[in-house]
Protein backbone atom coordinates (compact mmCIF):
# COMPACT_ATOMS: atom_id res chain seq x y z
CA UNK A 1 0.00 0.00 0.00
CA UNK A 2 1.39 3.65 -0.54
CA UNK A 3 2.46 5.67 2.03
CA UNK A 4 0.56 9.37 2.09
CA UNK A 5 1.62 11.52 -1.07
CA UNK A 6 3.36 8.22 -3.09
CA UNK A 7 2.36 7.08 -6.01
CA UNK A 8 0.64 3.61 -6.74
CA UNK A 9 2.77 0.91 -8.35
CA UNK A 10 2.80 1.79 -12.64
CA UNK A 11 3.15 -0.42 -14.86
CA UNK A 12 5.29 0.52 -18.28
CA UNK A 13 6.32 -0.66 -21.23
CA UNK A 14 10.23 -1.29 -20.84
CA UNK A 15 12.79 -2.73 -23.24
CA UNK A 16 13.57 -6.03 -20.70
CA UNK A 17 11.03 -4.79 -18.50
CA UNK A 18 12.93 -2.25 -17.84
CA UNK A 19 12.71 1.64 -18.15
CA UNK A 20 15.27 3.16 -19.12
CA UNK A 21 16.05 0.02 -21.04
CA UNK A 22 20.07 -1.84 -20.25
CA UNK A 23 22.92 0.59 -20.90
CA UNK A 24 24.54 -0.80 -23.65
CA UNK A 25 28.44 0.02 -23.33
CA UNK A 26 30.21 -0.56 -26.41
CA UNK A 27 33.20 0.05 -28.28
CA UNK A 28 34.41 1.27 -31.47
CA UNK A 29 35.55 -1.21 -33.98
CA UNK A 30 37.60 -1.57 -37.38
CA UNK A 31 35.42 -2.69 -39.96
CA UNK A 32 36.57 -6.42 -41.11
CA UNK A 33 38.90 -7.00 -38.37
CA UNK A 34 38.94 -9.44 -35.44
CA UNK A 35 36.42 -8.62 -32.72
CA UNK A 36 35.30 -5.36 -34.93
CA UNK A 37 33.05 -4.04 -31.99
CA UNK A 38 29.86 -4.76 -33.86
CA UNK A 39 27.02 -6.13 -32.00
CA UNK A 40 23.29 -7.69 -32.98
CA UNK A 41 20.27 -7.23 -31.02
CA UNK A 42 17.61 -9.10 -31.04
CA UNK A 43 14.48 -7.47 -30.02
CA UNK A 44 10.81 -9.89 -29.63
CA UNK A 45 7.82 -7.83 -28.89
CA UNK A 46 6.14 -9.30 -25.85
CA UNK A 47 4.05 -6.26 -25.12
CA UNK A 48 0.48 -6.68 -24.21
CA UNK A 49 -2.43 -6.06 -25.83
CA UNK A 50 -4.18 -4.37 -22.48
CA UNK A 51 -2.30 -1.10 -23.66
CA UNK A 52 -3.52 0.63 -19.99
CA UNK A 53 -5.76 3.56 -22.36
CA UNK A 54 -2.60 4.55 -25.38
CA UNK A 55 0.37 3.16 -26.15
CA UNK A 56 0.52 0.69 -29.71
CA UNK A 57 1.96 -2.87 -29.22
CA UNK A 58 3.32 -2.38 -32.79
CA UNK A 59 7.19 -1.15 -32.76
CA UNK A 60 10.36 -0.22 -33.99
CA UNK A 61 13.62 0.75 -31.90
CA UNK A 62 16.09 3.93 -33.22
CA UNK A 63 19.40 3.64 -32.21
CA UNK A 64 19.55 7.59 -31.78
CA UNK A 65 21.95 9.11 -33.65
CA UNK A 66 23.65 5.59 -34.78
CA UNK A 67 26.06 5.22 -37.55
CA UNK A 68 23.96 2.19 -38.72
CA UNK A 69 22.25 0.62 -41.66
CA UNK A 70 18.55 1.20 -42.75
CA UNK A 71 17.39 -2.37 -41.84
CA UNK A 72 18.99 -1.01 -38.79
CA UNK A 73 18.00 2.13 -38.15
CA UNK A 74 14.41 1.73 -36.62
CA UNK A 75 13.08 3.61 -40.01
CA UNK A 76 9.57 4.76 -38.46
CA UNK A 77 7.39 2.39 -41.42
CA UNK A 78 9.45 -0.64 -40.42
CA UNK A 79 7.62 -1.41 -37.14
CA UNK A 80 6.97 -5.33 -35.95
CA UNK A 81 3.99 -6.33 -34.16
CA UNK A 82 3.11 -8.51 -30.87
CA UNK A 83 4.66 -12.22 -31.12
CA UNK A 84 7.26 -11.56 -33.72
CA UNK A 85 11.15 -9.97 -33.93
CA UNK A 86 13.66 -8.65 -35.19
CA UNK A 87 17.37 -8.85 -35.17
CA UNK A 88 19.43 -5.08 -35.39
CA UNK A 89 23.07 -5.07 -36.08
CA UNK A 90 24.78 -2.56 -35.08
CA UNK A 91 28.21 -2.12 -36.90
CA UNK A 92 29.73 0.73 -33.77
CA UNK A 93 32.20 1.54 -36.90
CA UNK A 94 33.25 5.76 -37.68
CA UNK A 95 31.32 7.45 -40.27
CA UNK A 96 33.36 7.17 -43.49
CA UNK A 97 34.32 3.73 -42.94
CA UNK A 98 33.38 2.86 -46.78
CA UNK A 99 34.15 6.22 -48.39
CA UNK A 100 35.85 9.19 -46.89
CA UNK A 101 38.25 7.19 -44.29
CA UNK A 102 37.77 3.92 -45.87
CA UNK A 103 38.52 0.61 -43.19
CA UNK A 104 38.87 2.77 -40.04
CA UNK A 105 35.99 5.69 -40.57
CA UNK A 106 36.55 9.41 -39.62
CA UNK A 107 37.98 9.99 -35.57
CA UNK A 108 36.47 13.50 -36.05
CA UNK A 109 32.57 12.22 -36.07
CA UNK A 110 33.42 9.99 -32.88
CA UNK A 111 30.33 9.62 -30.88
CA UNK A 112 30.16 8.93 -27.22
CA UNK A 113 26.31 9.20 -25.82
CA UNK A 114 23.87 7.77 -27.49
CA UNK A 115 20.26 6.53 -26.88
CA UNK A 116 17.55 3.98 -28.65
CA UNK A 117 13.96 4.24 -28.41
CA UNK A 118 10.23 3.32 -30.03
CA UNK A 119 10.23 5.04 -33.30
CA UNK A 120 6.42 3.81 -34.33
CA UNK A 121 5.18 6.08 -36.91
CA UNK A 122 1.79 8.05 -35.10
CA UNK A 123 2.82 6.53 -31.99
CA UNK A 124 6.60 7.33 -31.04
CA UNK A 125 5.37 9.99 -27.94
CA UNK A 126 3.19 7.42 -26.72
CA UNK A 127 5.43 4.40 -27.00
CA UNK A 128 8.20 6.25 -25.69
CA UNK A 129 6.47 8.11 -22.69
CA UNK A 130 5.11 4.60 -21.48
CA UNK A 131 8.63 3.05 -21.06
CA UNK A 132 10.21 2.34 -24.59
CA UNK A 133 13.73 3.88 -24.13
CA UNK A 134 16.99 2.95 -23.41
CA UNK A 135 21.06 4.77 -22.87
CA UNK A 136 24.25 3.62 -25.17
CA UNK A 137 27.35 4.67 -24.76
CA UNK A 138 30.13 4.25 -27.39
CA UNK A 139 34.07 4.26 -26.24
CA UNK A 140 37.09 4.33 -28.25
CA UNK A 141 41.20 4.58 -27.64
CA UNK A 142 40.70 8.26 -26.65
CA UNK A 143 37.56 8.58 -24.87
CA UNK A 144 38.50 5.30 -23.11
CA UNK A 145 35.95 4.85 -19.97
CA UNK A 146 39.41 4.88 -18.84
CA UNK A 147 40.74 8.26 -16.69
CA UNK A 148 44.10 7.56 -16.85
CA UNK A 149 44.19 7.03 -20.25
CA UNK A 150 43.23 8.67 -23.64
CA UNK A 151 41.68 12.32 -23.16
CA UNK A 152 41.48 10.86 -18.93
CA UNK A 153 37.64 11.84 -18.55
CA UNK A 154 36.12 10.42 -15.59
CA UNK A 155 36.23 6.88 -15.53
CA UNK A 156 33.03 4.93 -16.39
CA UNK A 157 34.62 1.77 -14.51
CA UNK A 158 31.74 -1.15 -14.62
CA UNK A 159 28.54 1.42 -14.20
CA UNK A 160 27.93 -0.16 -10.71
CA UNK A 161 30.36 0.39 -8.40
CA UNK A 162 30.30 4.05 -6.34
CA UNK A 163 34.35 3.46 -5.37
CA UNK A 164 35.50 3.21 -9.14
CA UNK A 165 32.27 4.55 -11.32
CA UNK A 166 32.52 8.27 -12.11
CA UNK A 167 30.67 8.76 -15.05
CA UNK A 168 26.46 8.35 -14.58
CA UNK A 169 23.89 8.49 -17.35
CA UNK A 170 21.21 10.67 -16.35
CA UNK A 171 17.68 10.10 -18.43
CA UNK A 172 15.75 13.06 -17.36
CA UNK A 173 11.60 13.35 -18.54
CA UNK A 174 8.38 14.40 -17.09
CA UNK A 175 4.90 12.64 -16.72
CA UNK A 176 1.70 13.65 -16.04
CA UNK A 177 -0.28 11.18 -13.32
CA UNK A 178 -4.02 10.88 -13.53
CA UNK A 179 -5.37 12.83 -9.87
CA UNK A 180 -8.06 10.56 -9.28
CA UNK A 181 -6.02 6.82 -9.57
CA UNK A 182 -2.28 8.13 -9.45
CA UNK A 183 -1.65 6.21 -12.89
CA UNK A 184 -0.05 7.49 -15.69
CA UNK A 185 -2.00 9.52 -17.92
CA UNK A 186 -1.33 10.72 -21.73
CA UNK A 187 -3.43 13.26 -23.88
CA UNK A 188 -4.62 11.81 -26.91
CA UNK A 189 -5.69 14.89 -27.75
CA UNK A 190 -3.34 16.80 -26.97
CA UNK A 191 -1.11 17.65 -30.23
CA UNK A 192 0.42 20.69 -29.02
CA UNK A 193 2.62 19.01 -26.74
CA UNK A 194 2.38 17.47 -23.09
CA UNK A 195 4.24 18.69 -19.86
CA UNK A 196 4.40 16.89 -16.95
CA UNK A 197 4.54 18.25 -13.25
CA UNK A 198 6.91 14.85 -11.64
CA UNK A 199 9.69 14.90 -13.04
CA UNK A 200 12.41 12.17 -13.03
CA UNK A 201 15.79 10.78 -13.35
CA UNK A 202 16.70 7.42 -14.69
CA UNK A 203 13.01 6.44 -14.01
CA UNK A 204 12.83 7.69 -10.45
CA UNK A 205 10.76 10.77 -9.24
CA UNK A 206 13.43 13.44 -7.76
CA UNK A 207 15.91 10.80 -6.32
CA UNK A 208 19.25 11.40 -4.38
CA UNK A 209 22.52 10.78 -5.89
CA UNK A 210 25.50 10.48 -3.90
CA UNK A 211 29.32 11.09 -4.78
CA UNK A 212 32.91 11.42 -3.32
CA UNK A 213 34.59 14.59 -3.40
CA UNK A 214 36.42 14.63 -6.87
CA UNK A 215 35.57 15.32 -10.98
CA UNK A 216 32.51 13.50 -12.18
CA UNK A 217 31.35 12.78 -15.94
CA UNK A 218 27.15 13.44 -16.13
CA UNK A 219 25.75 12.50 -19.71
CA UNK A 220 22.34 14.30 -19.71
CA UNK A 221 19.73 13.26 -21.88
CA UNK A 222 15.87 14.61 -22.20
CA UNK A 223 13.89 12.06 -23.37
CA UNK A 224 10.75 14.89 -23.39
CA UNK A 225 8.06 14.13 -24.20
CA UNK A 226 7.65 17.93 -25.23
CA UNK A 227 10.10 19.60 -22.12
CA UNK A 228 13.06 21.61 -22.67
CA UNK A 229 15.50 22.02 -19.69
CA UNK A 230 17.90 24.93 -18.80
CA UNK A 231 19.84 22.90 -16.14
CA UNK A 232 21.92 24.32 -13.46
CA UNK A 233 23.87 23.17 -10.39
CA UNK A 234 22.77 24.42 -7.53
CA UNK A 235 24.91 24.89 -4.59
CA UNK A 236 24.14 25.91 -0.60
CA UNK A 237 22.30 29.40 -0.02
CA UNK A 238 21.59 29.36 -3.55
CA UNK A 239 24.98 29.81 -5.02
CA UNK A 240 24.95 28.63 -8.77
CA UNK A 241 28.18 26.36 -9.31
CA UNK A 242 29.92 26.63 -12.97
CA UNK A 243 30.43 23.20 -14.34
CA UNK A 244 32.47 22.26 -17.63
CA UNK A 245 30.58 21.36 -21.05
CA UNK A 246 32.33 18.48 -23.28
CA UNK A 247 30.01 17.94 -25.92
CA UNK A 248 26.70 18.31 -27.90
CA UNK A 249 23.96 15.62 -28.66
CA UNK A 250 26.56 12.58 -29.05
CA UNK A 251 29.97 14.57 -30.08
CA UNK A 252 32.66 15.93 -28.29
CA UNK A 253 33.35 19.54 -28.55
CA UNK A 254 37.04 20.52 -29.39
CA UNK A 255 37.59 20.95 -25.67
CA UNK A 256 36.06 21.54 -22.17
CA UNK A 257 34.45 25.04 -22.00
CA UNK A 258 33.20 26.71 -18.92
CA UNK A 259 29.54 27.14 -18.31
CA UNK A 260 26.83 27.98 -15.93
CA UNK A 261 23.71 26.05 -17.50
CA UNK A 262 23.05 24.16 -20.46
CA UNK A 263 20.01 23.95 -21.99
CA UNK A 264 18.70 20.76 -24.05
CA UNK A 265 15.59 20.05 -25.91
CA UNK A 266 14.01 16.58 -26.11
CA UNK A 267 16.51 14.25 -27.46
CA UNK A 268 19.06 16.57 -27.31
CA UNK A 269 22.27 15.20 -24.65
CA UNK A 270 25.08 17.09 -22.84
CA UNK A 271 27.87 15.71 -21.58
CA UNK A 272 29.44 17.71 -18.78
CA UNK A 273 31.95 17.15 -16.08
CA UNK A 274 31.38 18.24 -12.03
CA UNK A 275 33.75 18.95 -9.87
CA UNK A 276 33.17 18.23 -6.69
CA UNK A 277 36.52 18.35 -4.84
CA UNK A 278 36.82 20.17 -1.81
CA UNK A 279 33.39 20.21 -1.18
CA UNK A 280 32.68 17.36 1.19
CA UNK A 281 29.72 17.09 3.31
CA UNK A 282 27.87 19.48 1.30
CA UNK A 283 24.83 19.29 -0.61
CA UNK A 284 23.72 20.17 -4.24
CA UNK A 285 20.73 19.76 -6.69
CA UNK A 286 20.20 20.06 -10.55
CA UNK A 287 17.97 22.84 -11.05
CA UNK A 288 16.29 23.43 -14.48
CA UNK A 289 15.37 26.83 -14.50
CA UNK A 290 13.47 27.46 -17.78
CA UNK A 291 10.02 28.67 -17.26
CA UNK A 292 7.68 26.07 -20.16
CA UNK A 293 4.08 26.59 -19.62
CA UNK A 294 2.76 24.52 -22.52
CA UNK A 295 3.94 22.75 -25.64
CA UNK A 296 5.07 25.71 -27.68
CA UNK A 297 8.63 25.86 -25.99
CA UNK A 298 10.19 27.62 -23.19
CA UNK A 299 9.09 31.32 -22.97
CA UNK A 300 12.32 32.94 -22.73
CA UNK A 301 12.45 33.61 -18.85
CA UNK A 302 15.09 31.68 -16.96
CA UNK A 303 13.89 31.77 -13.50
CA UNK A 304 16.28 33.06 -10.37
CA UNK A 305 18.52 30.29 -8.37
CA UNK A 306 16.55 28.35 -6.36
CA UNK A 307 13.44 29.56 -8.21
CA UNK A 308 13.46 26.38 -10.40
CA UNK A 309 12.68 22.81 -10.31
CA UNK A 310 14.97 20.52 -8.29
CA UNK A 311 15.12 17.49 -10.33
CA UNK A 312 17.93 15.62 -8.18
CA UNK A 313 19.52 15.91 -5.08
CA UNK A 314 23.26 15.02 -4.68
CA UNK A 315 25.18 14.98 -1.42
CA UNK A 316 28.91 14.71 -1.26
CA UNK A 317 29.06 12.72 1.39
CA UNK A 318 31.04 9.25 -0.24
CA UNK A 319 34.40 8.52 0.74
CA UNK A 320 37.57 9.87 -0.53
CA UNK A 321 38.79 8.68 -3.65
CA UNK A 322 41.83 9.25 -6.19
CA UNK A 323 40.82 11.37 -9.14
CA UNK A 324 43.18 10.58 -11.94
CA UNK A 325 40.62 12.55 -14.56
CA UNK A 326 41.84 15.68 -16.17
CA UNK A 327 41.36 18.81 -14.77
CA UNK A 328 40.07 20.89 -17.43
CA UNK A 329 40.97 24.23 -15.83
CA UNK A 330 44.48 23.20 -16.76
CA UNK A 331 44.24 23.01 -20.37
CA UNK A 332 46.12 26.32 -21.93
CA UNK A 333 43.97 28.90 -22.92
CA UNK A 334 45.30 29.14 -26.52
CA UNK A 335 45.26 25.11 -26.95
CA UNK A 336 42.63 25.13 -29.71
CA UNK A 337 41.34 21.26 -29.41
CA UNK A 338 42.44 19.10 -26.64
CA UNK A 339 39.50 16.13 -28.14
CA UNK A 340 39.23 15.44 -31.63
CA UNK A 341 38.43 19.17 -32.94
CA UNK A 342 36.04 19.35 -36.31
CA UNK A 343 35.51 17.62 -39.63
CA UNK A 344 35.36 20.69 -42.44
CA UNK A 345 32.63 22.32 -43.33
CA UNK A 346 34.37 24.01 -46.73
CA UNK A 347 33.58 20.95 -49.72
CA UNK A 348 31.05 22.28 -52.15
CA UNK A 349 27.53 21.28 -51.29
CA UNK A 350 25.78 19.57 -54.34
CA UNK A 351 22.21 21.48 -53.42
CA UNK A 352 20.88 23.00 -50.62
CA UNK A 353 17.71 22.22 -49.49
CA UNK A 354 14.57 24.38 -47.38
CA UNK A 355 12.69 22.36 -44.94
CA UNK A 356 10.08 24.98 -43.87
CA UNK A 357 8.41 23.46 -40.25
CA UNK A 358 4.47 25.02 -40.03
CA UNK A 359 1.29 24.70 -38.76
CA UNK A 360 -1.89 24.27 -40.90
CA UNK A 361 -4.88 23.23 -40.34
CA UNK A 362 -3.88 22.31 -36.76
CA UNK A 363 -1.39 19.75 -37.96
CA UNK A 364 2.42 19.60 -37.60
CA UNK A 365 3.47 19.94 -41.45
CA UNK A 366 6.76 20.18 -43.50
CA UNK A 367 6.98 22.32 -45.97
CA UNK A 368 2.86 21.92 -46.36
CA UNK A 369 2.78 18.43 -46.04
CA UNK A 370 1.95 15.80 -43.57
CA UNK A 371 4.39 12.51 -43.04
CA UNK A 372 2.95 9.10 -44.54
CA UNK A 373 4.84 5.96 -45.41
CA UNK A 374 3.96 6.22 -48.86
CA UNK A 375 5.71 9.87 -49.55
CA UNK A 376 9.09 9.35 -49.80
CA UNK A 377 9.61 13.33 -50.81
CA UNK A 378 13.40 13.85 -51.90
CA UNK A 379 16.78 12.06 -52.57
CA UNK A 380 20.29 12.64 -51.54
CA UNK A 381 22.93 10.96 -53.71
CA UNK A 382 25.35 9.06 -51.36
CA UNK A 383 28.94 10.39 -50.48
CA UNK A 384 28.00 14.03 -51.13
CA UNK A 385 27.71 17.62 -48.97
CA UNK A 386 24.54 19.15 -48.72
CA UNK A 387 23.24 22.05 -47.01
CA UNK A 388 20.18 22.17 -45.38
CA UNK A 389 18.04 25.24 -44.48
CA UNK A 390 15.57 24.84 -41.41
CA UNK A 391 13.13 27.55 -41.59
CA UNK A 392 10.71 27.71 -38.20
CA UNK A 393 7.18 29.19 -39.90
CA UNK A 394 4.93 28.12 -36.93
CA UNK A 395 4.59 31.59 -35.21
CA UNK A 396 5.90 31.39 -31.26
CA UNK A 397 6.54 27.18 -31.27
CA UNK A 398 10.14 25.67 -30.89
CA UNK A 399 11.25 22.51 -32.70
CA UNK A 400 13.86 20.42 -32.09
CA UNK A 401 14.50 18.73 -35.18
CA UNK A 402 16.14 15.35 -35.63
CA UNK A 403 18.24 13.69 -39.04
CA UNK A 404 19.02 9.91 -38.87
CA UNK A 405 22.07 8.50 -40.27
CA UNK A 406 24.44 11.84 -40.61
CA UNK A 407 25.15 14.51 -37.83
CA UNK A 408 25.42 17.89 -39.04
CA UNK A 409 27.65 21.61 -38.05
CA UNK A 410 25.61 25.00 -38.03
CA UNK A 411 26.77 27.62 -40.74
CA UNK A 412 24.46 30.17 -40.02
CA UNK A 413 21.36 31.44 -37.60
CA UNK A 414 19.30 33.90 -38.93
CA UNK A 415 21.49 34.83 -41.68
CA UNK A 416 24.75 35.20 -38.89
CA UNK A 417 27.42 32.63 -37.97
CA UNK A 418 26.28 30.97 -34.78
CA UNK A 419 27.39 33.10 -31.78
CA UNK A 420 27.41 33.16 -27.88
CA UNK A 421 29.99 29.88 -26.86
CA UNK A 422 30.94 29.98 -30.11
CA UNK A 423 33.03 26.09 -29.64
CA UNK A 424 29.21 24.73 -28.33
CA UNK A 425 27.17 26.40 -31.03
CA UNK A 426 29.61 25.50 -33.38
CA UNK A 427 30.32 21.42 -32.00
CA UNK A 428 28.42 18.44 -34.46
CA UNK A 429 24.96 17.92 -33.74
CA UNK A 430 22.06 15.51 -34.51
CA UNK A 431 18.99 17.65 -33.14
CA UNK A 432 18.98 20.97 -34.00
CA UNK A 433 17.09 23.07 -31.54
CA UNK A 434 14.78 25.51 -34.23
CA UNK A 435 13.88 28.40 -32.24
CA UNK A 436 10.91 31.14 -32.60
CA UNK A 437 11.20 32.78 -35.67
CA UNK A 438 14.43 31.09 -36.74
CA UNK A 439 15.87 30.07 -39.58
CA UNK A 440 19.31 27.99 -39.35
CA UNK A 441 21.74 26.70 -42.57
CA UNK A 442 23.55 23.64 -41.44
CA UNK A 443 25.82 21.09 -43.41
CA UNK A 444 25.58 17.86 -43.58
CA UNK A 445 28.22 14.67 -45.30
CA UNK A 446 26.13 11.90 -46.46
CA UNK A 447 28.18 8.35 -46.33
CA UNK A 448 28.33 4.73 -46.58
CA UNK A 449 25.11 3.41 -46.78
CA UNK A 450 21.32 4.21 -48.63
CA UNK A 451 18.54 3.74 -47.61
CA UNK A 452 15.09 5.75 -46.44
CA UNK A 453 15.22 7.81 -43.75
CA UNK A 454 12.96 10.33 -41.43
CA UNK A 455 13.68 14.63 -40.58
CA UNK A 456 11.39 14.97 -38.03
CA UNK A 457 10.70 17.46 -35.31
CA UNK A 458 11.57 15.58 -31.86
CA UNK A 459 9.26 17.17 -29.50
CA UNK A 460 7.15 13.64 -29.92
CA UNK A 461 3.84 14.94 -29.78
CA UNK A 462 4.74 17.16 -32.61
CA UNK A 463 6.24 14.20 -34.80
CA UNK A 464 3.12 11.83 -34.31
CA UNK A 465 1.13 14.54 -35.77
CA UNK A 466 3.13 14.26 -38.02
CA UNK A 467 5.86 16.81 -38.45
CA UNK A 468 8.35 14.80 -40.44
CA UNK A 469 9.50 13.84 -44.34
CA UNK A 470 10.60 11.02 -45.13
CA UNK A 471 13.18 10.74 -47.63
CA UNK A 472 16.26 8.46 -48.99
CA UNK A 473 19.98 8.06 -49.86
CA UNK A 474 20.81 6.65 -53.26
CA UNK A 475 23.77 6.46 -55.78
CA UNK A 476 21.78 9.35 -58.12
CA UNK A 477 19.95 11.69 -55.83
CA UNK A 478 17.78 14.49 -57.16
CA UNK A 479 17.53 18.17 -57.26
CA UNK A 480 14.02 19.22 -55.36
CA UNK A 481 14.98 21.99 -53.36
CA UNK A 482 12.05 22.19 -51.40
CA UNK A 483 11.00 18.55 -50.61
Amino acid sequence: MALPNELPAQTIWGFNGITPGPLFVERYGVLGSPGNGSILVRQRNNLPSNNGGFGLPSVTTHLHNGHTPLESDGFPCFFFAQGQFYDYHYPNVLAGVNSTHPGTGDIKEAMSTLWYHDHRIDHTAENTYKGLAGTYILFNEFDTGDENTGFRLPSFGDGQNPLTSFDIYMVFNDKVFDEQTGLLAFDLFNTDGILGDKYLVNGKIQPVLHVSPRRYRFRWLNTGPSRFYQMFVLGPNNTTKSFWQISTDGNLLEKPVSVTSARFAVAERVDVIVDFTGQAGKTFYLENRLEQQDGRGPTGNVLSAGQGTKILQIVVDGPAVADNSIDPATIPANQAVYFYGFPNTTDTARITRTFRFERGNGQWQVNGKLANCNDIRFAIKRNTVEKWVFQNNSGGWQHPIHMHFEEFQTLTINGNPPSGTGLITRGRKDVFRLEHNMEAKVYFRFRDFVGKFPLHCHNVVHEDHAMMVLGQINDVGDNITNP
